[in-house]
């Protein structure tokens, strides 16, 4: 017998009206600034090849042959082709889909926003992205119990990874011993002492212990990552000389919203990554992948210098109106898709 209470959204009409209103002032917020609207594909022949994302795949056969299709886990590599091509700035508006567990801030699919700044830093796409949550606040509003004011709400905090780990942890990313850092982990985690990858053991730590310290009363950015978690980011030297990635993350209340580059263009530095991605799934016993060769060739034309960003607009909602999982602001989440 099936459940006849199951056609009923997941998220009530004024949340839904809030989401209307949030997906129009994004597309308002970007059509004055001249950034072109794009729509690029959810199915591709290639995959990423980040070894923490797993995907969904569907088969089709066309013309006498049986394909495998990625759905995209972002727009990335099609936006990066269209800015090879000479599209200029571009943002999309659009569906993602990723094979991770349901829980009270993931879903099998959401809603993404990701643009990208030709001639813009990285720094300076936090200014723009801090632009764009005054806007939207004015626009859709703040729960009726927050503490913030609309204005204070706009000034976003900034710390490096570094500084953020240091704070919260007494230990610096950078340079501590490993075996302190895995002492430490075990002691948040009951997890560790037999781990041996440095950047296991961070972003372990960062989950745990400072992640829910972040961001708190305002949204926070954390730059400057180690230059092992560049993922597809360049890299600088920071203030002390260290090799740092060019990549922040926009963490309020808990919830990591953005994750941003100031992006690589180097052809063979990208598929050099993608090769060491490879070699990480094998050894973490994880499927191979068709890595996009499409990108490496459009990079190899050349992409503009640029900064690019990825919110969850799911998210965001839910911070804007108050809720507490993410099927509260879908339409039909899970069972009722």
């Amino acid at each position: 017998m099936y459940d006849s209470a199951l056609w009923q959204p997941s998220a009530n009409l004024e949340t839904l009206r809030k989401r209307a209103r949030l997906l129009q002032c994004i597309r308002t917020f970007f059509e004055a600034r001249e950034v072109m609207e794009v729509d690029t594909q959810s199915l591709s022949l290639a995959s990423i090849t980040d070894p923490h994302i797993e995907v969904l795949t569907c088969e089709a056969r066309t013309q006498g042959q049986n394909l495998i299709y990625y759905l995209q886990t972002s727009p990335e590599f099609a936006m990066k082709r269209l800015l090879c091509a000479g599209s200029g700035s571009i943002y999309q508006l659009g569906k993602v889909f990723r094979a991770e567990e349901i829980g009270r801030r993931h879903s099998i699919e959401f809603t993404m926003l990701e643009w990208y700044r030709v001639g813009l830093d990285h720094w300076q796409l936090m200014d723009e992205i801090q632009a764009l949550l005054k806007t939207i606040i004015k626009v859709v509003g703040l729960p009726k119990d927050t503490q913030l004011t609309k204005d204070e709400v706009l000034e976003c905090e900034r710390l490096s990874y570094q500084a953020a780990f240091l704070r919260h942890t007494g230990l610096d990313p950078l340079s501590c011993e490993l075996s302190a850092l895995q002492e430490y982990a075990h002691q948040q985690t009951e997890y560790g002492l037999q781990e041996t990858d440095r950047d296991t053991l961070l972003e372990l730590v960062f989950a745990s212990v400072v992640e829910p310290a972040i961001g708190q009363h305002l949204p926070c950015f954390i730059h400057s990552y180690p230059a092992s978690q560049a993922a597809l980011a360049t890299t600088h030297l920071n203030e002390q000389g260290q090799e740092v990635a060019a990549r922040f993350e926009l963490y309020w209340q808990g919830m990591e919203l953005a994750n941003g580059y100031h992006e690589l263009t180097d052809p063979k530095e990208q598929a050099k990554r993608f090769a060491d991605d490879k070699r990480t799934r094998k050894h973490m016993g994880l499927a191979d992948r068709q890595f996009d060769e499409r990108l490496i060739s459009a990079l190899e034309v050349g992409m503009p210098e640029c900064s690019g960003v990825a919110l969850g607009v799911d998210r965001l909602l839910m911070l804007l109106t108050g809720q507490q999982h993410i099927e509260q602001v879908i339409p039909f989440a899970h069972q009722r898709a």
